[in-house]
């Protein structure tokens, strides 16, 4: 009787897993972005948050090159909170490049400031254009919201290429990250952040400064959300706190730039594991 049931139980799985849309929309289940964090200047790691080898096989972004004192400054813009035209004033006077994560809530709203953002050098990365849990959806809507961001990016700013993407809160699965990297996109999470989000819950300049540079590290992709006070009024300083530190920033286009060369002179190199995959 226990043999019989557990075909039964083996059949329905093997069923289900064969029913059209049922794989396209639970192929796995999701996972939360997190990671070990950067102590007094070591490395921060995702040995052990059970997706580190998905996020090599798709090629996706925790991290840059360790060996290189160079620094990655990105933005997510869900909504407007009034900070991003004094951030991008200290970028702009910092000579800081940057990318900024838009929704489409964000292109419908703030068109001047996205033609700010590309007028400026920085870039502008897909963060979806309603917010989704993104392993929740078909791939069909997964397509379809990430398009739509791309396409109306392109008609407000003259931005045609799109080719980086931050899903919304972190929330990912094997699934999204394959549909999107078939799509173009590489997927890109962070090495420092904290919690910067909560607008009801902000603590002054010197709180955002102390938790990013307890952080830094060579190849950190930094991640700030534009909507924070404390960001905002600490920016100018986290960067000279950064630079101060010996390390550059640089546009995410160099990391990739980097990326490709490395690969390029060394076909059968695996880069490593947790950096520049």
């Amino acid at each position: 009787m226990k043999r019989y049931l557990i075909r039964i139980v083996v059949l329905g799985i093997l069923l289900l897993a064969w029913l059209p849309g049922y794989s396209q929309v639970y192929a796995d289940g999701p996972y939360h972005f997190g990671f070990k964090k950067s102590v007094n200047g070591k490395l921060p790691s995702i040995d052990y948050e059970g997706f580190k080898e998905l996020l090599n096989k798709y090629d996706a972004i925790f991290m840059a090159d360790p060996a290189r004192n160079e620094v990655y400054l990105t933005f997510d813009n869900g909504y407007e909170n009034g900070y991003t035209a004094k951030i991008l004033d200290t970028l702009k006077e910092k000579k800081v490049p940057a990318i900024f994560f838009v929704t489409g809530h964000y292109i419908k709203t703030q068109p001047d400031l996205l033609k700010r953002m590309v007028g400026e050098g920085h870039i502008i990365g897909n963060h979806s254009w309603s917010h989704p849990d993104v392993t929740a959806i078909s791939d069909e809507q997964l397509r379809q919201e990430l398009d739509k961001v791309k396409l109306e990016v392109a008609k407000v700013t003259g931005q045609q290429q799109m080719q980086f993407l931050r899903t919304p809160r972190g929330i990912f699965n094997e699934r999204a990250l394959s549909v999107s990297k078939q799509l173009g996109y590489t997927n890109v999470f962070w090495s420092i952040a904290y919690k910067d989000w909560d607008v009801n819950d902000q603590r002054g300049w010197q709180y955002a400064y102390h938790n990013v540079m307890s952080q830094i590290h060579p190849g950190a992709v930094i991640l700030l959300h534009s909507i924070s006070k404390d960001n905002t009024e600490a920016l100018g300083k986290i960067i000279d706190g950064v630079r101060a530190k010996g390390y550059e920033f640089k546009s995410i286009n160099e990391l990739m730039m980097h990326r490709n060369k490395i690969n390029n002179m060394e076909p059968n190199r695996t880069a490593p594991k947790g950096t520049l995959n």
